[in-house]
């Protein structure tokens, strides 16, 4: 059986690439943010390049902190509920109702959130710091040793703190299978980089309809099926259901899904790519890339 990932009818979905902090017309935060708020109602998302405070909202938020080093407390009114240093790679949940200060500006990629969290996820998850987190192989890191901290879980067996309308896990990727989220039941999907090795990159497709049916790619289309687009720091990827991609090079990311990452919503593609290869006979620099391992059979994670 072959799982689509969208309609048959519209236009295919595309990833946005944005350097957080650069003004750039053609790849602008705000496009970025919009299109996420227009697929995903009720969320939003704003980055602030030195928040010192966020004052109380009704919605809840979720602080991914990008920059900078700070003392942070978050308050209920004058009573001040958690207080925690924060650097990068850390997440604070400021509830419906709180609001957070900080004693030096840090850089944060800030989600609103429409679900308030479960009470036992606490303000400050500090996947480096808290002993509850340890390495989790998966996802896009499956080799053994491989670093992946769950910050915010699905399902309580690969994390302690669960939350379903928005997860993350810092991960260092190296070589991942090629895969895409369906657009019925999957998940779109945030990069935010944070280190990068030179040659750190990012492969996609908006092709995935083409892919998944491998039969109907001519030769001629072979050279438009995939992107390959460099990562570095501050680099924000924003993926919606339904694009495929791949991260390979060694790159340092939180990886963030909206709602959460939902079991058996990672669907490979690379026996795909590995079909299209031998039937069209492209092999060396001409032949599709692919994870070797993930072309061997088909992939539902």
């Amino acid at each position: 059986m072959t799982l689509l990932p969208a309609c048959a009818t519209g236009p295919a979905p595309q990833p946005r690439f944005v350097h957080l902090g650069a003004n750039d017309p053609a790849h602008s935060f705000e496009d970025l943010a919009s299109a996420f708020a227009d697929r995903n109602p009720g969320y939003g998302l704003q980055y602030a390049p030195t928040l010192e405070a966020l004052s109380a909202d009704t919605a809840t938020r979720v602080v991914f902190v990008q920059g900078g080093e700070s003392a942070v407390e978050v308050f209920s009114g004058s009573t001040a509920v958690a207080a925690s240093d924060a650097t990068v790679g850390d997440v604070i949940l400021v509830r419906s109702g709180q609001r957070l200060a900080a004693t030096r500006p840090i850089g944060a990629l800030v989600f609103t959130i429409p679900e308030p969290p479960n009470d036992d996820v606490p303000t400050f998850v500090r996947p480096d710091w808290d002993p509850r987190i340890t390495d989790t192989p998966g996802g896009c890191a499956t080799e053994t040793g491989a670093y992946r901290r769950i910050a915010l879980t699905w399902m309580r067996k690969n994390g302690p703190y669960t939350y379903h309308a928005i997860n993350a896990h810092r991960v260092r990727i190296t070589d991942s299978f090629t895969h895409y989220h369906p657009t019925e039941g999957g998940f779109d999907e945030f990069y935010l980089v944070q280190m990068a090795q030179p040659g750190a990159r990012l492969i996609t497709s908006s092709a995935t309809r083409r892919i998944v049916q491998p039969g109907s790619i001519a030769r001629d289309e072979v050279g438009e099926l995939l992107q390959i687009t460099e990562l570095h720091p501050g680099d924000l990827v924003y993926l919606p259901r339904g694009v495929i991609h791949r991260g390979l090079g060694g790159v340092l990311a939180h990886v963030i899904t909206v709602p959460g990452f939902v079991p058996g919503s990672e669907i490979g593609v690379d026996h795909h790519l590995a079909a299209i290869n031998a039937r069209l006979g492209l092999d060396g620099d001409a032949a599709l890339p692919l994870h070797a391992d993930g072309a061997k059979r088909a992939i539902v994670k």
